[in-house]
């Protein structure tokens, strides 16, 4: 059986210790604020994940930029060169062109190197949505499973990892054409909180309007015990848009409520965050289905 390598976006927001004990190669991500390029790396090297929200909260735009084919070549080249497979998994095809960028670089790769085997999987998740898929992948692999066993359960089960995010700031959404300006508005003097989840394509769904933001985290857990496979058993991912206290809060309901034991959380990196904003808390978690 051929070794293969597990590779990922930085849209996934692995923190660089889980990223080491994975052994997964992370493609950094541009993003660009007052014309001054930065990558998007699990160390933070260009930027802290803190310092790049302060820089939104001062009234500072960024904008971001896909992975394009060459850059995926470029990332990729060194490990086909020492003759291990790939087994990629891509930032949501609902929410970026990156999937298709890679997909057609794939295809040149394979031409380039025959006898090697390269799989890209969208993931149709973000955040640490696509980075816990990526942490499943990584303990089968490490389980001995091959690279298309591990594609195979990818593709298996991806639409059962459910995304749930809300959100303190509905600008953001408004930028985005999430929302309407007048909703946000609206929304804004009202203090209501969007309870949002990623669908099964892959896009990014605003469900429910709560008012209050301790209710929109509780919110949050409140799906999970709905639809949570056996959470006690479960890893699960908690996000944030540097809001450290509000991501253990969710941690700590759900602890208690479904005696969850093993919890890893980081802040949403500058690729997400440029569209979600400060105060995004999101959680990650097996389920029956992601709505």
């Amino acid at each position: 059986m051929s070794n293969y390598k597990l590779i990922t976006d930085s849209t996934s927001d692995l923190p660089a210790n889980l990223v080491e004990e994975l052994d997964v190669h992370v493609i950094p991500m541009h993003y660009t604020i007052d014309d001054k390029d930065y990558l998007n790396t699990p160390d933070e090297r260009d930027l802290s994940a803190h310092d790049f929200y302060e820089m939104l909260r001062s009234g500072k735009t960024s904008t971001t930029t896909q992975i394009n084919g060459e850059t995926f070549k470029d990332e990729v080249r060194p490990f086909l060169n020492d003759g291990m497979d790939i087994l990629h998994l891509c930032f949501s095809s609902g929410l970026s062109s990156t999937y298709n960028s890679i997909r057609i670089a794939t295809e040149d790769l394979k031409e380039e190197y025959p006898d090697r085997k390269i799989i890209i999987v969208d993931s149709l998740s973000a955040s640490m949505g696509e980075g816990l898929l990526v942490y499943h992948a990584a303990m089968r692999k490490k389980q001995g499973m091959s690279i298309d066993e591990v594609a195979s359960w990818l593709e298996d089960n991806k639409l059962h990892l459910a995304h749930w995010f809300t959100v303190d700031d509905l600008n953001h959404l408004k930028r985005g054409g999430r929302v309407s300006g007048t909703a946000a508005f609206v929304g804004t003097m009202l203090n209501i909180k969007p309870v949002m989840h990623v669908d099964d394509e892959g896009h990014l769904i605003p469900l429910e309007k709560v008012r209050g933001r301790r209710k929109s985290l509780e919110e949050l857990v409140a799906h999970m015990e709905k639809t949570a496979i056996n959470p006690a058993e479960q890893t699960i991912f908690i996000s944030h848009g540097d809001a450290p206290e509000d991501a253990k809060y969710v941690e700590k309901l759900v602890r208690e409520r479904m005696g969850v034991k093993t919890v890893y959380i980081n802040a949403i990196g500058p690729v997400i965050g440029t569209h979600s904003g400060p105060g995004t808390v999101a959680l990650f978690f097996l389920a029956t289905q992601r709505l």
